[in-house]
Formats: structure tokens, sequence, C-alpha cells
């Protein structure tokens, strides 16, 4: 009989009333047939629903990559089988092996200098009114094609200073530090009174005399090259103690006039250095005024020669040749950079936003400064969206084509070819090579793999996280 307690719950008695033990079920555990077809049918849905990307999945990315394995190891017609050959030209041929070092620059510069200015940008315009404003021209460039971005930086790289931005930039600061060339091809006639000194200059054939104006005509000099305060030129009164003349450009537009004469429609060369040469040593020095008239010392220049140094003549300053064949690289990865970096600003202000504030405010509190704020805590907290900008901006990296295609001039494109450029060339055209060409698509595969897989393990520690 089951006992009552003190609270008035029953329990089992131990002689009498037992639990009765569960029921044996013969230890089977097999899983209904109806669970077994629900999950079959589940199955059978989920590749019908699968199957169509797998097909459009093999069809675009698997069969071309099978296809130019294969074809990469057989020759120019597609008919013999040359085994790795294909792939030892890479190895051989000079323009291969200049587009695997091109590559390797891109793969070093362009990303990092990319995500160093994205990184620069974000933390900066956090600290700014406009920083919104500021954020979107950096970014515009995002919305213009490679093409079009390719055709501006080629008038910016204009090698004439009238039309390139860059070259208009660096002339005008060469400039400023260094006195520039004024009459670059001037030189005088054989009727003039001045003579081939070397080096450039050009030296009066006779000495000088006090009280005798002396003429330094020269031609060459293109209407547009023409100081813009020359006025008309004029000869000089005599004056006492002084030795005058006249530096004039010796020649009428439109025809007409006298060598060796001053005529009325004729400019004086203004600003043109004069020197005075005695045992060749400078004893005086002038500069034409705007009408070309200059005066020197008679005591000092009586009896020596005048010379025009070669300063006045050297050719102008015309900046850098950035698509010649040593910068041509470099410029086009400024292109790319131009354009990229507004999008790892993007993702990397987006991750900046999520970076605890309390935790910089809390290192500013002990006394740290804001590079020490800058590299020792928001930069690591930072680290996963860097590292999510860097590897997309190798991959893309690996793939340039056209800023290269359309920057470079024909006869840099040589020393600025990549591999993408070079499988363009090697496939297509009078003279391609689709066996080189299928060998340099399977390198630039992959090349791109290792990165690829790095970024996967990547993403799954931080799913793990």
């Amino acid at each position: 009989m089951p006992r009552t307690t003190r609270n008035g719950n029953h329990t089992p008695s131990t002689t009498g009333d037992r639990i009765p033990p569960p029921r044996a079920t013969g230890g089977d555990t097999r899983t209904p047939k109806t669970t077994r077809g629900r999950n079959g049918r589940s199955r059978t849905v989920a590749a019908g629903f699968l199957l169509p990307a797998l097909l459009l999945l093999g069809a675009l990315v698997v069969y071309p990559i099978g296809y130019s394995v294969q074809r990469s190891l057989f020759d120019r017609s597609g008919g013999s089988f040359v085994g790795l050959d294909n792939y030892l030209a890479l190895v051989t041929d000079d323009s291969l092996r200049t587009a695997v070092r091109n590559n390797l620059i891109w793969l070093v510069l362009a990303p990092a200098v990319a995500t160093a200015l994205g990184l620069v940008f974000a933390v900066l315009t956090e600290r700014v009114r406009w920083g919104t404003a500021f954020k979107l021209v950096v970014f515009m460039p995002m919305a213009i094609s490679m093409l079009a971005a390719g055709i501006i930086f080629r008038l910016v790289y204009e090698q004439d200073p009238d039309r390139g931005v860059a070259n208009a930039v660096w002339v005008g600061v060469h400039d400023t530090f260094a006195e520039s060339s004024g009459f670059p091809r001037a030189r005088p006639l054989p009727v003039h009174p001045l003579k081939a000194a070397g080096d450039g200059a050009f030296v009066t054939k006779d000495p000088v005399r006090a009280g005798e104006p002396v003429r330094l005509p020269l031609i060459g000099v293109a209407p547009g090259q023409m100081p813009e305060e020359a006025r008309p030129a004029r000869e000089p009164a005599p004056v006492a103690g002084t030795v005058v003349g006249t530096a004039w450009l010796d020649f009428t537009r439109g025809g007409g006039g006298r060598p060796n004469a001053v005529d009325p429609a004729e400019r004086g060369l203004a600003g043109l250095r004069i020197e005075a040469v005695r045992d060749g040593e400078v004893v005086a020095r002038a500069t034409a005024a705007a009408d070309g008239t200059f005066s020197l010392p008679a005591d000092r220049v009586d009896g020596a020669v005048l010379r025009l140094p070669a300063s006045n003549f050297r050719e102008q300053y015309n900046g850098v040749e950035w698509l010649g064949p040593s910068f041509v690289t470099p410029a086009v990865i400024g292109a790319y950079v131009w354009m990229w970096a507004g999008f790892a600003m993007v993702l990397i202000g987006a991750g900046l936003a999520a970076v605890p504030r309390e935790l910089l405010e809390a290192a500013r509190v002990d006394g740290a400064n804001e590079w020490q704020v800058f590299r020792r805590i928001t930069v690591p907290l930072l680290a996963p969206v860097l590292a999510v900008v860097l590897v997309t901006l190798m991959i893309n990296v690996l793939k340039v084509f056209d800023l290269v295609f359309v920057i470079a001039p024909g006869s840099a494109q040589d020393d600025a070819n990549v591999l993408a450029l070079q499988l363009y060339r090697s496939s297509f055209g009078t003279d391609a090579d689709l066996g080189v060409g299928s060998a340099i698509a399977v390198l630039l595969l992959l090349l791109v793999v290792p990165v690829m897989i790095f970024n996967i393990r990547r993403l799954r520690r931080e799913a793990r996280r």
C-alpha cells in the first residue's frame, strides 16, 4: 500500500506497488518509411532547383577551364601535342617575361597604395564637416568605366604641357625653382654679326667699342614663344660711358625687312641675357629690355666680345615622359588607384563606423596621441576589413587589361604589357597562337587560386568567431 507523508503526498510501497519497467522495443531504431520518403523527395526537389545553376556553372566556368587546360598543351594549330612547351614560352619569351614582371609590380603596388589611401581618406573624413561630400567626390570615379578612365588619363599624361594636366603641373613646379629658357631655337644667320661659340652659345664676331651701337639680331623664334612683354624693337641713342645695343628678332611677318637692320614690325627679344667676355672671363652682364635694348659700362666692356650664353637657347623643360618606357607602368597604376581608392575608402569607412568609440576615448584618456590611437587601436580593429579590401584588389589587378590597353601608346605597350593584355594579343589577330594564349589563361587562374583560398579560409575563421 502506498504510504502517506506529512504533506499529504503518496509514496510507493517498497513491497507492493512498483513502477512497471518500460516496454521493450526490440532494439529497432530504423527511421520510419514515411520519414525516409519525405527526405528523398526533399533531395529531389533541391536537386531540381540546383540543376539549372549547376548546368550554367558547368557551361560557363568548368568547361572553359577544362578546354583551356587542354588547349594549352597543343601547338598553334591545335593539331599537335606539345606538352609544356607553351608554358616554357612564358619564361623564355621577352614580351611574356615583361608581362609577368609587370603583373608582379601591379600586385605589390596597386592594392597596397589604393588600400592605404582609402584608409587615410576614411579616417580623415570622419573629422571634417564636409566628409560626405569628399567621400562622394573620391568615390565618383567608380561610376566611370575603365575605357572612359583610360581615355581621360591618356589626355592627363600628354607630353605637351599645354594639353596634359600632369606635365602642366610638373612644369609649373619646375619653372618655379629653375629658370627656363626663353628662346630655345633662336640662332643667327650667316650674315649676322654673331657666330657660334660652342656649347650652344653665340658671340659677336668683332669686339665692341664705346660709342658704337651693338646689334644682336636672331631668327628662329616662333611667334608663340615671344615673351608677352616684348615690344617693337628700337635702336638706343648713344650714352656717354656706356656700350648700348639692341637684341631683336630679325624677321618681319609677311615678308620684307632688311637683315641686320631694326625694322618697325620687328620686336625686341625681351629677357635675353648678354655677357661681356674678355680673356675668357665675364666682366659684365645685361638683360634686354622689352624693346630689346641693353647697356653695359664702357670701362669694362670696351674691346671685349659680347656673348649670348647657352642658357638663352636651351630647349624648354617639357616635363616627364609619363607614357615613355620608364614611367608607363607607374602611370597606369596611378590611374587605377584614382579609380579604386574610393572603393577602398567606402568599405573601410563602413568598418570604421563599427569600431567602439569607447576604446578610442579610453586610449586618449590614458595619454595616447592620435598617431598611437591610429596605429595601435584603429588599424588592428580594422584588420578584417583591410584584408577584404586588399584581397579584392589583388584579384582585380591580376585581370587588369583595359586601362593598359587604352592608356599605353603603341610605342610603349610592350613596356606596359601585363598578362591579361598579352592573353588578348596572343589569342587574337593575324599572328594568334591559341596554345600560348591558353597557357597564359591557365597561369592567370593559378595566380588567382591562392588568393581565393586565402580569402575563403579567412571568411571561415571569421564565421567561427
